[in-house]
């Protein structure tokens, strides 16, 4: 039984062992590329040419939003400047529809306000 026992332990030291140069030779094929070149590569195309699709429509959807976002500044700094244009005229409308701006402009025309208040007239209908 103490044999097995360590037939057993020697086989997990040689496991521990091998599975560190294991994961070592798998980093060194990584880094060599051999995945691309091996048996079973197609598989492994495959997902890198998915992965690269994949960061494409990343990349065009950023591009979209930073433009987006872009337009969406413009826009609202016309709509202050048409808000500031508007408050402008709104202005000189009202200025110009004082009664004083009124006899101003019509006075270099040669016109000027009647100096007699209007009459009321009348109309009797007989029925």
């Amino acid at each position: 039984m103490q044999n097995f026992e360590l037939q057993k332990n020697y086989k997990k030291e040689i496991t521990l062992e091998d599975s560190g140069y294991y994961m070592k030779n798998n980093f060194y094929n990584i880094l060599k590329g051999k995945f691309l070149v091996s048996d079973g590569a197609f598989k492994n195309w495959r997902f890198i040419i998915f992965l690269s699709v994949l960061a494409l429509v990343m990349i065009a959807s950023s591009h979209s939003a930073d433009k987006k976002v872009h337009k969406i500044a413009q826009l609202n700094n016309d709509v202050k400047e048409l808000k500031s244009e508007y408050l402008d005229v709104r202005m000189i409308l009202m200025r110009s529809k004082m009664e004083s701006e009124i006899i101003a402009s019509m006075a270099k025309r040669g016109l000027q306000p009647s100096i007699t208040p209007p009459q009321k007239i009348l109309i009797t209908t007989k029925e």
